[in-house]
């Protein structure tokens, strides 16, 4: 007989947490960096509900799928009658999406226990937010300089769109998807800017990254929530469900949704006027908060 814990979280704290993850979920600055704040401020960093904690993070990513798949569904309808011989653009971009998939599908079921035991300290997470920064910046200079001859009212128009993308180019944004493993990277930050130096212009990036977040934040949510099932079942432990609630899972996903699909929308308009500068940026500064939150010991990892 499972003995169920009283339930650590309220909906209250659900929402936060949701909101937090459809905000930053799509935007590259780190969704994993803000979670781990929200969830210190919250109270919800104890060792006795950490697992529990971790699976909801990750299972209420569902939300910025359904995000996605309405905002795009246009792209998404194409692709499945691509897939079913009808659309040759859309099957096109389909490969792409698969092909850029296909090595975090990989990678991630490999080193996800070891990344777990070895990454999620303070020092990897915040080393990767700042770099994170500094590598944004670099990026966004290079590119300035690539296209100076463009006028600068156009140079965030310049380069290809994502239906440019070749095979090639999109296995190269599926292993700079991989970096993002790294707790603290960002998957839309290496996606977007995986995407940059193929050539496409940064709203069409950001669109591809989209699109690719849906194989791989679904495969995630559903390896998460059946590795903790999983888990629950071996050891008697109880899952997420049991320990959280239904309710709190159900506000998370809905709230991570209606969030994260007002982050898309204001993301394409913002990437067009002011590059990747401001998002390396304000990581630095979050690496730098979250460092000095870590030796103050007022957030625990």
């Amino acid at each position: 007989m499972v003995n169920v814990v009283p339930l650590p979280m309220t909906p209250l704290q659900a929402v936060i947490l949701g909101l937090v993850e459809g905000i930053t979920e799509y935007l590259p600055v780190s969704s994993t960096g803000h979670l781990i704040l929200a969830a210190a401020f919250l109270k919800l960093d104890d060792p006795s509900v950490k697992s529990s904690v971790d699976a909801f993070n990750i299972v209420i990513q569902g939300g910025a799928i359904l995000a996605v798949l309405g905002l795009y569904f246009p792209r998404v309808l194409s692709m499945l009658k691509g897939l079913a011989g009808k659309d040759k653009a859309g099957l096109r971009l389909a490969i792409n999406i698969l092909i850029a998939f296909a090595p975090a599908a990989v990678l991630g079921v490999l080193l996800d226990d070891w990344i777990s035991s070895r990454l999620f300290s303070p020092g990897p997470v915040i080393a990767a937010l700042v770099v994170g920064g500094i590598y944004m910046i670099a990026l966004d200079i290079w590119r300035k300089k690539k296209f100076a001859p463009s006028a600068p009212s156009a140079n965030a128009q310049s380069g290809l769109g994502i239906d440019d993308l070749t095979p090639m180019k999109s296995l190269f944004i599926g292993f700079m998807q991989c970096f993002a493993m790294w707790p603290g990277t960002s998957r839309s930050m290496m996606t977007i800017t995986g995407g940059v130096m193929t050539g496409l212009r940064p709203a069409q990036a950001a669109e591809f990254s989209f699109l690719l977040g849906l194989p791989t934040l679904g495969g995630a949510c559903c390896y998460k929530l059946l590795k903790n099932l999983k888990h629950a079942s071996e050891t008697g432990e109880p899952n997420l469900f049991e320990q959280l609630g239904y309710l709190p899972v159900i506000l998370g996903i809905l709230v991570a949704a209606i969030s994260a699909a007002l982050a898309v929308k204001w993301l394409v308009g913002f990437l067009n006027k002011h590059g990747l500068t401001p998002f390396g940026i304000y990581r630095i500064l979050l690496g730098v908060l979250l460092g000095t939150l870590v030796l103050a010991d007022i957030v625990r990892f």
